[in-house]
């Protein structure tokens, strides 16, 4: 399982950096259109390229703390960034404001994420 949460840390830092020179060069008109849309755009990005990082630190947590928390945790923040960062994309490009309303899911995914690893390290350390 590690080897996955490496795996997708590295696609998610890739799709990151990529998704932030496309909003750079490639929205900028779309964001002088929809000024507000630059902020949540950035916020995607910020939030999948540190979680991205998060996924290299829980593929090591899995080897020193082996437990289905820590699995848990990593399996959990993967669903966070793709349900809050994906929705948050979907809103820029779409410009459909509903779109946020399943944001705060992937958040809340996020949170259980790092809840969990808490609690594998704190019970198994």
């Amino acid at each position: 399982m590690d080897k996955t949460f490496a795996v997708f840390g590295a696609i998610f830092m890739f799709a990151g950096v990529a998704a932030g020179a496309f909003g750079a060069h490639g929205l900028e008109n779309h964001f002088v259109e929809y000024p507000r849309l630059e902020a949540i755009y950035k916020t995607a990005v910020q939030y999948q390229l540190i979680h991205g990082l998060a996924l290299f630190a829980i593929a090591w947590a899995v080897t020193q703390w082996p437990d289905n928390l820590t699995i848990w945790a990593g399996r959990l923040i993967i669903i966070g960034v793709l349900v809050f960062s994906g929705s948050l994309y979907l809103l820029v490009m779409t410009n459909t404001s509903w779109l946020g309303a399943i944001t705060p899911f992937g958040g809340i995914a996020m949170l259980s994420g790092w809840a969990a690893l808490v609690f594998a390290i704190w019970r198994t350390a």
